[in-house]
């Protein structure tokens, strides 16, 4: 049986990674620093990004989300596992994009991925200490004319 503190640390580390998903994808950066350690490492490359520090991968995310014009990122079916003020978890994550090209076509591309992370309590609040994406699939539809 989990100990309350046990469900705590696990709704506390789900919030955290939904408030993840709400900060890209709504663009609000410096969200980011209450989602990460100061000292982060996040790996984005196993779908095509960049990875490196949490500075540099703000950076990469404010010049490459714009350049869809929609985008999601559903996160579920996490298996959490807690170790005092530590914490790991794999989580999958759905994230249909819509890209435009020149002639106003929109195409669907669909990305499945798990995120596998390593958190840290911090001052009392968990946060993301490791994040490396392992890829399950990513499916390109077919454009569509433009609205």
């Amino acid at each position: 049986m989990l100990s309350l503190q046990e469900i705590s640390d696990r709704l506390e580390i789900e919030d955290l990674m939904v408030r993840y998903s709400h900060a890209v994808d709504t663009g609000q950066w410096d969200l980011l620093d209450d989602i990460f350690t100061a000292d982060a490492y996040i790996d984005y490359s196993a779908m095509g990004g960049a990875s490196g520090d949490l500075a540099s991968t703000k950076e990469f995310l404010a010049a490459t989300l714009p350049n869809f014009p929609a985008y999601q990122h559903l996160v579920s079916n996490s298996s959490i596992t807690v170790d005092g003020d530590t914490a790991t978890a794999r989580t999958m994550c759905h994230n249909p994009m819509v890209i435009k090209d020149s002639d106003g076509n929109q195409t669907l591309m669909f990305c499945g991925l798990w995120y596998l992370d390593a958190f840290a309590r911090v001052e009392g609040r968990w946060r993301i200490a490791r994040r490396v994406e392992e890829k399950s699939y990513m499916y390109l539809g077919q454009p569509t004319p433009g609205l």
